[in-house]
């Protein structure tokens, strides 16, 4: 086969931009060097669908050697064998649907949160497992990494279970407290600070590996969250933004002063005030 001159012109081409030279200067270095000739036009005509693609029309009423043949593959009378409407989704032949007969109750509350639980007796069986250092302070990452609570979706609530089985102080940092678990800590010369995490600070608190940047924490934004935090009875770290005077509450009040007690002098005129009242109310002529 004699190629024609547009392949050798390709092929005069391709030697060019390999550094080889033509096929008169150095033939014994050509005739080892093939051209790798690719037809484009042979790719195109052998373009093909997949079989598995494409499915043919189901053609229903073509004898019963089709399987599809006399009533269609829908059976004999009724409403599945009639055309136009069918029934809806929920149609269970007349009665009241379940829906209606037994419907959900309740509510999802979107407020609430899950806290997992932590136990006084739980603290100090690691800590005499030697999996917790109580001279230490202990945050969420220790709990984490001794894997004393597992999946921390919203924070951690210390309880008081068998809180009398914890002997040694602990100085301890979680989301939410029980006010037994508060008494037991601090009874033992402890110290406990309830703050406040989301989700995001969570993450950063337990694996900050995910996050090479850094990440600032945020603070509580609803009522509930804030009035809790600000609230010493909970030993919040908020305690500090409440003023001289105020209460947790955002609505705050300013505590009123001390009444003086009533002079001798001031009750007696006001008990002669009373009885000139009562004396002209009974000679009031109407």
């Amino acid at each position: 086969m004699i190629p024609s001159t547009t392949a050798l012109r390709a092929l005069r081409q391709t030697l060019r931009q390999l550094n080889v030279s033509p096929l008169s200067a150095h033939p014994a270095t050509a005739a080892a060097f093939v051209f790798p000739v690719r037809h484009y036009s042979m790719i195109l005509s052998d373009l093909r669908d997949i079989r598995t693609q494409h499915t043919n029309k189901k053609r229903v009423g073509r004898g019963p050697s089709s399987g599809k043949g006399k009533t269609s593959g829908r059976g004999h009378k009724g409403q599945g064998q009639r055309g136009g409407h069918r029934p809806a989704t929920n149609f269970e032949g007349g009665q009241t649907v379940q829906a209606i007969v037994n419907p959900e109750k309740g509510f999802k509350n979107p407020l609430m949160k899950h806290f997992s639980p932590l136990n006084l007796n739980t603290i100090q069986l690691w800590i005499d497992q030697g999996r917790i250092d109580p001279t230490k302070p202990i945050t969420l990452k220790e709990l984490y990494d001794t894997r004393i609570v597992h999946g921390i979706k919203d924070g951690v609530k210390l309880l008081d279970r068998d809180g009398d089985q914890l002997k040694v102080p602990i100085d301890i940092t979680v989301n939410k407290a029980s006010r037994g678990a508060i008494a037991r800590v601090e009874a033992l010369g402890g110290k406990i600070v309830t703050k406040f995490y989301t989700k995001e600070g969570i993450k950063f608190i337990t694996r900050p590996h995910l996050f090479p940047n850094g990440h600032r924490l945020a603070g509580p934004t609803s009522r509930q969250d804030i009035e809790y935090y600000r609230d010493p009875a909970h030993r919040g770290y908020l305690v500090d933004t409440v003023k001289p005077g105020e209460s947790p509450s955002l609505y705050w009040y300013k505590k009123h002063d001390v009444v003086k007690k009533k002079t001798e002098a001031e009750a007696l005129q006001q008990k002669k005030n009373k009885e000139l009242r009562k004396q002209q109310a009974a000679n009031r002529i109407f």
